[in-house]
């Protein structure tokens, strides 16, 4: 008898621990059952952030248990911070809001902007959905195609105050030797694109690959559009003949601010939650992106918004990677608050 008791005791355990998901899967169910979840979008409508963060709303609901609604909410402001601030001191910290980020919040926190109320390393990562560069490009009719031209005549190029495009056009100049002429003001990336159509800019200082892809596709088919410099890590396979900002430096410091001002395009779009969701949920969240990314009917429609890139990552994966952003070391943030200057108001 006494023998049988060990193998009897391993069964529970082995049983304790097969029930223990199922019943946090319907714990969470229970929670989100009839619910609503926000998702906040840091910038105005008809752009990627805008289109990707809609495009997840019709879907991921499916894939979270209790299958709540997901009702997208736009809140443009300071360049994201506005978006990234109310997720941090004024959502609910219950998993009934989410957001996708803007992507240089990260490079933002870490040199010290103002009026940053949040950190970005005690959100949740979700997932991310690309990993595309950013780009800065001429307009055809500027007689611009390639950056060494940009060494020798200026180019006025658009960008909303306070996006990655202003700082782009201000550390080319200063690094490489440019003569780009950044107009702020837009308050949005379609007016930048208005602006461009009417002559009344040359060309673009940011927007990423994907999104030039998916909102402007004959832009890119026609060539109404030419790419400069590609800000990544490492070039796109599409734009394998442009230059990135680290390959138009000379020295390790400068090589090194530049992948530091790159890293944020690794995780372009990605969700996040606020500090304090249960942990029961966030990893609900993240199962739940994780098979939305993959269906097939979240994918058929990414593919009728112009053919979205979607370069899926694991909220697992894409957190270190923006916690390395912020926490990268002083002697490369003090050489960027040197090259950026007033930039940092």
């Amino acid at each position: 008898m006494t023998g049988r008791l060990p193998a009897i005791a391993a069964t529970a355990l082995v049983m304790s621990f097969a029930m223990g998901p199922p019943a946090q899967a319907d714990a969470v169910a229970d929670f989100y059952k009839g619910k609503q979840i926000s998702l906040i979008i840091g910038t105005s409508s008809g752009n990627d952030y805008d289109f990707r963060a809609r495009l997840l709303a019709r879907h991921l609901g499916r894939f979270i248990p209790g299958e709540p609604s997901i009702v997208p909410r736009n809140m443009p402001g300071a360049g994201g911070i506005n978006a990234a601030n109310w997720l941090a001191n004024v959502a609910p910290q219950d998993g009934t809001a989410i957001h996708m980020i803007m992507a240089n919040m990260m490079n933002k926190q870490a040199v010290g902007v103002p009026g940053i109320k949040f950190d970005v390393r005690q959100f949740s990562w979700i997932g991310n959905t690309t990993s595309t560069p950013n780009v800065t490009s001429s307009w055809h009719t500027s007689g611009i195609t390639r950056i060494e031209q940009v060494k020798e005549r200026e180019l006025i190029i658009g960008a909303p105050a306070g996006t990655a495009g202003e700082v782009y056009g201000a550390v080319l100049n200063a690094l490489v030797g440019t003569k780009f002429k950044v107009v702020t003001g837009y308050p949005g990336g379609n007016e930048v694109n208005l602006a461009m159509e009417r002559g009344e800019i040359q060309g673009r200082a940011s927007n990423s690959w994907a999104s030039w892809k998916s909102t402007k596709p004959d832009w890119v088919r026609e060539k109404k559009l030419i790419v400069l410099v590609q800000i990544a890590l490492k070039r796109d396979p599409e734009l394998a003949d442009i230059p990135t900002l680290i390959d138009l430096v000379n020295n390790d410091r400068d090589r090194q601010f530049m992948a530091f001002l790159s890293a944020e395009t690794t995780v372009a779009r990605a969700l996040v939650t606020p500090p304090g969701v249960p942990a029961e949920r966030v990893r609900a969240l993240r199962r739940a992106f994780d098979a939305t990314v993959k269906d097939p009917q979240f994918l058929a429609d990414a593919d009728k918004m112009g053919g979205m890139d979607i370069q899926p990552m694991t909220g697992e994966v894409a957190q270190p990677i923006a916690h390395a952003i912020v926490n990268t070391p002083p002697d490369i943030i003090d050489y960027a608050q040197k090259v950026l200057g007033n930039l940092l108001r």
